[in-house]
């Protein structure tokens, strides 16, 4: 209801401006009456309150069980990513590093396909496996990755390293690099059945992380700079 000659604003505004009329009118105050969210039924200001005060209570609680399961997961992948670093870090023999970065790293993060190559490896490990058949296609392109690659399996060369390739939806390749030279000496190949997985939209800075370190241990096997 509207009295003419005075707006909804005026009415708020004098209401704004006069903090002590409810203390004047305090049976004004107690007889207001709202809508309640929760059916039709009318409710005093003071219930209209504590239902608004309950709603954010609710929500606030909901925030903080989300920020407490995050901050669990978060935990988790610290926890692996630790485990993986270590199995790196415990490996003496460098011969033995390719082998150990993919087996760990597909243990952690129960990753279904796992593969990497190098080339330029230095003359005790350039016969082995991981340092053959990554041509210069593959080369090219991962000298050009600034950051990794993440997306559909659309017959990448590189996806021929994993086991079973036919079966991979969605891969993610991610170059190696020793330290912050702009090309790059290897590739490590993630891949599932999971379209999904290694989506386009996908965060790479986790993975980036997983690059530097695996280039960290992997720079064991190339030539002394």
């Amino acid at each position: 209801m509207s009295i003419p000659g005075i707006t909804e604003g005026e009415i708020a505004s004098f209401l704004t401006e006069t903090p002590d009329f409810f203390e004047r009118h305090a049976d004004v105050l107690a007889g207001a009456r709202l809508t309640s969210p929760h059916g039709q039924r009318a409710v005093s200001l003071q219930e209209r309150q504590m239902e608004m005060l309950r709603e954010k209570i609710k929500g606030l609680e909901l925030r903080i069980v989300q920020m407490i399961r995050h901050g669990q997961e978060n935990e988790a992948i610290a926890d692996r990513l630790h485990r993986w670093t270590r199995a790196i870090l415990l490996t003496a023999n460098p011969g033995d590093l390719p082998e150990v970065i993919v087996r760990e790293l597909k243990h952690e993060f129960m990753i279904p396909r796992a593969a990497l190559r190098i080339w330029g490896a230095a003359d005790p490990f350039a016969a082995l496996r991981f340092a053959q058949g990554a041509s210069g296609d593959v080369r090219s392109f991962a000298a050009s990755l600034a950051l990794p690659y993440c997306g559909l399996n659309s017959g990448f060369e590189a996806c021929a390293w994993l086991d079973d390739p036919d079966s991979v939806a969605s891969i993610a390749m991610i170059p190696l690099r020793h330290g912050a030279s702009p090309g790059a000496f290897g590739l490590l190949v993630l891949g599932s059945p999971d379209p999904t997985r290694y989506g386009e939209d996908m965060g790479t800075e986790f993975l980036s992380r997983i690059g530097e370190i695996a280039s960290a241990g992997l720079s064991r096997l190339l030539p002394a700079f």
